[in-house]
């Protein structure tokens, strides 16, 4: 399999000694629908095999982190649960790559969440009312998106109040079909996302569950090495929830 990249029959049979490039063989074979990891191993030794035989969805190039968030108010999202990436993985996407994320975050949403996404392309600007790249990356993430899946309801660039704030959206992106009431939040960097989440979960005292890997052909989570039993459990149940969603 990775003849062509210059592995040899002998480093092959070690590598298939190591755990993590035996479970992704495995998967590969179909003999098993996914993989937790993690738990005493880095995120890139977890990766690593799972990008050399796994590999990623079809038309998606990039890898995404998610996470669920159970927020303290049920008046956010949908009745309190939201969806927000990238959060982990891609530190700063392209239009194209912004666009592939947004589409992995709805099938999460359905697939775990089990809501309809309304998702929502984050900026500092709402249709237009800042000029910056920044936003121009964010409108042609959402065009992409668009039409990547024409059913799906995205919108942007809007800014987090005009996202989730009827009242404010009201004014600031009239018509909208997500303003006011998304429930899926795409950050347009992993520094956007990842920031947010944390403030989130500490000051807002929201449960974060995650970060759930998105855009792999099979489902490939990675633990936190601090992990408990609790966060390896609630993985497990993740992660064959996306298995079950991929064979739909």
């Amino acid at each position: 399999m990775r003849q062509s990249k210059g592995v040899t029959p002998e480093q092959a049979a070690t590598l298939v000694e190591d755990p993590l490039y035996l479970a992704c063989l495995m998967i590969k074979e179909g003999d098993a629908d996914g993989e937790v990891a993690g738990a005493r191993n880095t995120t890139g030794n977890v990766l690593r095999p799972a990008f050399q035989i796994v590999k990623t969805q079809p038309g998606i190039s990039v890898v995404s982190g998610a996470f669920l968030m159970f927020l303290s108010s049920s008046k956010y999202g949908e009745n309190g649960l939201m969806v927000f990436a990238d959060c982990a993985v891609h530190p700063e996407p392209t239009a194209e790559e912004l666009a592939q994320i947004a589409i992995s975050t709805a099938a999460t949403a359905r697939n775990l969440a089990g809501f309809e996404p309304r998702v929502a392309m984050l900026s500092f600007s709402t249709k237009g009312s800042a000029k910056h790249e920044r936003v121009d990356k964010v409108t042609e993430a959402t065009r992409l998106a668009k039409a990547m899946a024409p059913d799906l309801l995205i919108d942007g660039e809007l800014q987090a109040d005009a996202a989730l704030v009827a009242d404010v959206a009201s004014g600031k992106a009239p018509g909208s079909p997500v303003a006011g009431k998304a429930n899926v939040l795409v950050f347009p960097s992993l520094e956007a996302g990842n920031i947010a989440y944390k403030l989130v979960q500490r000051l807002g005292n929201a449960e974060a569950v995650g970060p759930v890997l998105q855009g792999m052909a099979a489902p490939i989570n990675d633990l936190s090495r601090g992990c408990s039993v609790d966060d390896i459990y609630k993985m497990i149940v993740i992660t064959s929830n996306q298995a079950i969603g991929l064979m739909r």
